[in-house]
């Protein structure tokens, strides 16, 4: 993929998606799907995992034709993980326990909640935060590799 240079004053903003394609092969379909990618010129993507569309949903949903969809939640209000509304009324408390694993250059493990029941639980290092948006950036120590999390996908901090 190509580098675009970045225009003086811009930001760079990330944005989680899913997208159903229909074909007659799930390798047709991820071409597809990277080169729409790729002719749409994004500075970065990352496709992490594709699943087959079951039966049962597609069923449901043609039985039920009166939907209603439902809105996406802005950023401006916080999603609470399990519930636990204690987060997100102090959220300076995570970011100050964050901080400081930061400062440290502790090793901790994360136990994040990636939706559809998906639980996955990495070791890592915190390389950077961002309360604002309420990101935190992460070295996994396993893989090599830097992920950046929101913090309503965080369930759970061990030190």
């Amino acid at each position: 993929m190509k580098q675009q240079p970045e225009a003086q004053n811009t930001t760079s903003f990330i944005f989680k998606l899913e997208v159903m394609l229909s074909d007659t092969h799930h390798t047709t379909a991820l071409e597809q799907l990277i080169k729409k990618l790729n002719e749409a010129n994004f500075a970065d993507y990352r496709i992490e995992s594709g699943i087959q569309l079951g039966v049962l949903m597609e069923q449901t949903k043609q039985l039920n034709p009166d939907i209603v969809p439902v809105p996406i939640t802005s950023l401006e209000e916080k999603i609470v993980p399990n519930g636990n509304y204690s987060e997100i009324t102090e959220p300076s408390n995570i970011f100050t326990k964050v901080n400081r694993y930061m400062n440290d250059n502790t090793l901790i493990r994360l136990v994040l909640n990636k939706g559809l029941g998906i639980k996955k639980s990495i070791p890592c290092r915190v390389l950077r935060m961002d309360e604002e948006l309420q990101l935190i950036t992460v070295y996994h120590v396993d893989e090599k590799q830097v992920y950046t999390f929101h913090l309503y996908e965080i369930e759970d901090i061990i030190a």
